[in-house]
């Protein structure tokens, strides 16, 4: 995948040597995210650059906090824009799916795409006034039946596959994105722990490391969102969202899409 002409990427020099005989190496692990650099660095992100733990989140909290809100109506026509499919300009990408599917078909009926909550609305009781449960940085098109699949489960690593599933997987409490898509629910779902620290009305959202959360304002699990964080990094089409929602919605950016290895900075 090419990232955007902003992003920079340094290598991480790691190197693993085993010197004794019969020495057992540990199971592979994701690399952690390497260092970035964008174009925002010297503007949007100045006040964060830099900072590591609470000082970092408490930073991008006040960075990304400053946007215009969107109506949970206007989500339709954003999507349409957002998401559109690189190779076909009438139609969207689904997100789990991974099916590009006519514009048009946005509704509630078999065969629709509906708006998808990555966070899922009843964990902290978002609901759909203006607000998290309006926020385009997690809203995403999918299949009306696959989003009643996923319905308000965490995310985790395994499970079934089901009608349209595009490689994801399900079970009784969690739920795997395929895996060109993994990094960008992990990096919703982070943002959205970010942006909403319970200081304007809202829940307090957090993630943790458990599923079967409820509807209490937690999702997990968060070590599992951190590897899928690292082993599958922003794309051009994560990117371009991104710049889409800041330049002509919410002027607002996902900072671990510009700066990925601040997930493990911050968690």
């Amino acid at each position: 995948m090419r990232a955007s002409p902003i992003r920079r990427w340094k290598t991480l020099a790691l190197g693993v040597s085993a010197v004794l005989v019969g020495l057992a190496l540990p199971a592979a692990t994701a690399t952690p995210a390497s260092a970035t650099t964008t174009a925002y660095d010297a503007t949007y992100y100045k006040n964060a650059v830099g900072k590591t733990g609470t000082t970092l989140k408490s930073s991008l909290h006040t960075i990304i906090s400053s946007q215009t809100k969107l109506s949970y109506s206007a989500l339709w026509a954003a999507l349409k824009v957002t998401d559109q499919d690189p190779s076909n300009s009438s139609n969207v990408i689904l997100l789990y799916s991974g099916i590009s599917r006519s514009k048009t078909l946005n509704g509630g009926d078999s065969g629709d795409w509906n708006r998808e909550h990555v966070w899922a609305i009843s964990h902290g009781d978002l609901t759909t006034s203006t607000g998290p449960g309006t926020d385009l940085h997690h809203i995403r098109p999918e299949d009306v039946a696959v989003n009643g699949k996923r319905g308000n489960l965490d995310f985790d690593n395994g499970g079934s596959s089901f009608t349209n599933s595009g490689g994801s997987l399900a079970d009784s409490d969690s739920f795997e994105p395929r895996d060109a898509v993994k990094g960008d629910v992990a990096r919703m779902i982070l943002y959205m722990a970010v942006r909403y620290e319970g200081d304007d009305g809202f829940a307090d959202l957090e993630p943790d490391d458990k599923v079967a959360n409820g509807s209490t304002p937690y999702i997990g699990k968060l070590s599992v969102l951190k590897q899928w964080n690292d082993e599958d990094p922003p794309d051009s089409f994560e990117e371009n969202r991104n710049n889409v929602i800041y330049n002509t919605y919410q002027h607002n950016r996902n900072p671990f899409i510009d700066h990925p290895e601040w997930v493990e900075a911050i968690w």
